[in-house]
C-alpha cells in the first residue's frame, strides 16, 4: 500500500527526494463463536464475537505514524462508521454474518499524507476440510494479512519521525554496504526487459524464417 501526498501548503517542510520509507503493518480480524456467556447488548440473533484491527507485526506501537483508523461496518450496525483514535487500533463487535469492512488509515499531521482506504472481508466461520465441520465456542478464527505502507519522498519532519523508530528504509542509490536499493531493483528490471526484448526479436525472426520456408 502506497501513501499519497496531500497538496503541500506553504511552510510545510520539503520532501526528501528519491527516497522511500516503508512501515510494516498487519490487519484483519479474529472471531469466536458465542457461548453461554454473551455481551449484555448482543442481539439474540448474533452468533459470534469478533475484533477487527490494524497493528504492528509484533504488536509494537504504530501511533507515531498512524493518527487514527476508521472502520466502516455494515449499515445494519448502529453508528456504522467507527473511529479509533488511539492504540490499539481495534474494534470489537458481535454479529452473525460476514461482510466487507472498509478500513481507512489516517496518518499523523506531520506526515502531510492522504489517508489509505482498503477493504477487509470479515471472516467468522472456519474453512474446515471434511474431517472437521463443527466450530466449537473456543475455536478462534483468524483472517490476518501482512502489508507494508510505503511513503514515497516523505517530508523532512515526517522522515525524522519515521527514523526515530526501527523500520525498513529502502535507499535510493546503491553503496558498497547496500544489499538492495531502488537503483539495484531498477537495474534488475532493466535487465529483465532487455532479455524479454531479445526473446521477442528471436521469436519474430524465427516466425519470418518459417514463413519463408513454407512459401518456398
Amino acid at each position: 500500500m502506497t501513501a499519497s501526498h496531500k497538496k503541500v501548503n506553504a511552510g510545510t517542510s520539503k520532501r526528501v527526494k528519491t527516497l522511500s520509507v516503508t512501515r510494516p503493518i498487519i490487519y484483519g480480524n479474529t472471531a469466536k463463536k458465542l457461548g453461554e456467556t454473551r455481551p449484555p447488548n448482543a442481539p439474540a440473533e448474533h452468533t459470534h464475537i469478533w475484533t477487527i484491527f490494524v497493528r504492528g507485526p509484533q504488536n509494537e506501537d504504530i501511533s507515531y505514524f498512524i493518527k487514527k483508523v476508521v472502520f466502516k461496518l455494515h449499515d445494519t450496525y448502529p453508528n456504522a462508521t467507527r473511529t479509533v483514535d488511539a492504540p490499539p487500533f481495534e474494534l470489537t463487535e458481535t454479529g452473525w454474518g460476514e461482510f466487507e469492512i472498509n478500513i481507512k488509515i489516517h496518518f499523523v499531521d506531520e506526515a502531510n499524507e492522504k489517508m489509505l482506504s482498503f477493504y477487509h472481508h470479515l471472516r467468522l466461520h472456519p474453512y474446515y476440510n471434511v474431517k472437521k465441520e463443527k466450530q466449537e465456542p473456543n475455536d478462534e478464527i483468524s483472517a490476518i494479512f501482512y502489508d507494508e505502507v510505503v511513503f514515497n519522498e516523505p517530508n523532512e519532519q515526517f522522515f525524522h519521525i519515521l527514523m526515530s523508530r526501527p523500520g525498513n528504509l529502502l535507499p535510493s542509490n546503491k553503496t558498497e554496504s547496500c544489499v538492495f536499493s531502488r537503483q539495484l531493483e531498477q537495474e534488475e528490471i532493466d535487465r529483465i526487459n532487455i532479455g524479454i526484448h531479445h526473446v521477442d526479436a528471436e521469436i519474430e525472426e524465427l516466425k519470418a524464417k518459417i514463413s519463408k520456408e513454407l512459401k518456398d
